[in-house]
């Protein structure tokens, strides 16, 4: 201590209060009274580590001096000094005064030495116990702010409204029915293509739902073979497989009293279905290589590109597995499905790389917002940001034009601008009555496709060379169409 500790001797004999100051004086800083009047008059202005006080004094005892000042200064180490060995007093100090020490004349000084010694060790470690529990308290109190401020401004961030759209989007009325789905504790099923958004919605769904106060944890179930997605999800006992060093807690585990998510459920395997389903049914889930069933309360939300209801029938994904998790079905458009969104979703997106690249960029040339509205963005939301970032990437000005257009946007005509000029060439194709411009443009392009698909015999890479597609993007389109390869 930085402060020699201060001790108060208690005594109405002179004699005995300079023989105790003499002991201590070296290590202590001894103040002395000789009645219980003047050591409250010390007590009350001076920060006593330890009382030393006699126990016959005129007009009160020791003991209940002692007990009047546990009352008054609790921290404060209590000794009693007696020629006298009256057990009843004994008993009385150590009970009703909280008495550290009862010494008796003739006292050895060593021997007292150590005593008090031991006694201002008690006092430290006292205090070193308050703070710390004081700083555990603040921190506890300033982390349990934290996460409440950070709770907040995500459920803020995740607000239904905060999901960009156009008021005449389709997208209105997805979002209507996730936030009545939101308040419902029941699964949820969010199908789309990839890249439209599915963790977003799922997010805001938690954030608006009882659990917001709970953990949200995600999981793309496509990413990872069976026993370690099943590790994952559900934790795992030291050596339960090669490589398992530790045990795990699940995400099970730790999403309890929350909401999981699930992407890509329609990736996994029937046998990971069935621990999945029971973990549905039961509530409970058994880490591997453990014994003990674990119990836990948690909202599941899924995802999926696939149709479910098409794998059902190929054997591929457990029809009571479905029926679970799609208590809330939510169909997530496409971006080609939803045109009026492309500005505000483009424009919103400018805004945020070029701030996160600190790029001069401002806005669109009215050229490429006229190339992303006829652009039938394959990779929906995703490939539309994307593109964002490259072409921020090349800014040297405030205005993005054509020129930095990646390949993909500019080394084939849209289609719309095609079925114009088969028009105005008076070809063979013909608008039809009642059916709106994109719908026949898909209607073409599945002609096109499936065309592609009988002329090539099924290979995937010249139809892709020839339409000007990606794998990935003639994958995506024949999937959307219903297309198969012929046998």
């Amino acid at each position: 201590m930085t402060q020699q500790p201060i001790i108060l001797v208690i005594d109405d004999e002179v004699r005995s209060q300079e023989t105790l100051r003499r002991v201590l004086e070296d290590d202590y800083q001894v103040l002395c009274a000789s009645s219980a009047e003047d050591a409250e008059t010390i007590l009350q202005s001076e920060s006593v580590h330890l009382i030393l006080c006699d126990q016959r004094m005129p007009g009160m005892t020791g003991v209940a001096f002692l007990t009047q000042a546990r009352e008054k200064w609790p921290d404060a180490v209590r000794m009693i000094i007696s020629g006298y060995t009256d057990s009843e007093d004994i008993i009385a100090g150590l009970n009703t005064a909280g008495i550290y020490r009862y010494i008796t004349k003739p006292w050895d000084p060593g021997e007292l030495l150590e005593t008090v010694r031991d006694a201002i060790q008690l006092v430290d470690l006292q205090q070193d116990n308050a703070n710390a529990a004081l700083e555990i308290k603040q921190s506890a109190a300033f982390v349990e702010k934290r996460l409440r401020e950070s709770k907040t401004r995500l459920k803020k961030c995740f607000d239904f409204s905060n999901i960009i759209h156009a008021p005449n989007s389709p997208m209105r009325g997805v979002l209507d029915l996730a936030a009545k789905g939101a308040v419902v504790d029941i699964s949820v099923l969010i199908t789309g293509e990839s890249g439209t958004g599915k963790e977003i919605l799922a997010r805001a769904i938690h954030y608006n739902s009882g659990r917001a106060d709970k953990s949200f944890v995600a999981e793309n179930c496509g990413a990872l073979p069976d026993e370690l997605l099943e590790s994952e999800l559900f934790g795992c006992k030291k050596g339960a497989y090669t490589g398992a060093y530790e045990d795990r807690i699940g995400l099970f585990e730790k999403a309890d009293g929350g909401t999981i998510f699930l992407d890509e459920i329609g990736e996994t395997s029937p046998a990971f279905q069935v621990k999945l389903l029971r973990v549905l049914q039961d509530g409970e889930f058994r880490p591997l290589g453990s014994q003990r069933m674990r119990k836990v309360d948690v909202r599941v939300i899924t995802a999926t590109n696939r149709v479910l209801e098409k794998e059902i029938r190929a054997k591929r994904f457990r029809e009571d597995l479905y029926y679970r998790l799609s208590a809330f079905p939510i169909n997530l458009p496409p971006l080609r499905e939803r045109p009026v969104d492309i500005p505000l979703l483009a424009e919103n997106a400018l805004k945020s790389i070029a701030r996160q690249f600190d790029s001069p960029a401002q806005r669109f040339a009215p050229e490429v917002m006229s190339a992303f509205q006829h652009h039938p963005w394959p990779g929906n939301v995703r490939e539309m940001q994307n593109e964002i970032q490259r072409m921020v990437a090349l800014a040297d000005g405030p205005v993005l034009g054509v020129e930095a257009l990646s390949e993909r946007m500019t080394s084939s005509a849209p289609l719309e601008a095609m079925l114009d000029k088969m028009v105005e060439l008076d070809l063979d194709w013909k608008p039809i009555p009642g059916i709106g411009l994109r719908e026949q443009v898909e209607m073409l392009e599945r002609q096109i496709l499936s065309a592609a698909l009988a002329r090539h015999k099924g290979n995937i890479s010249r139809i892709a060379e020839e339409v000007g597609l990606s794998r990935v993007g003639l994958r995506s389109k024949l999937q959307r169409y219903d297309l198969a390869r012929p046998n």
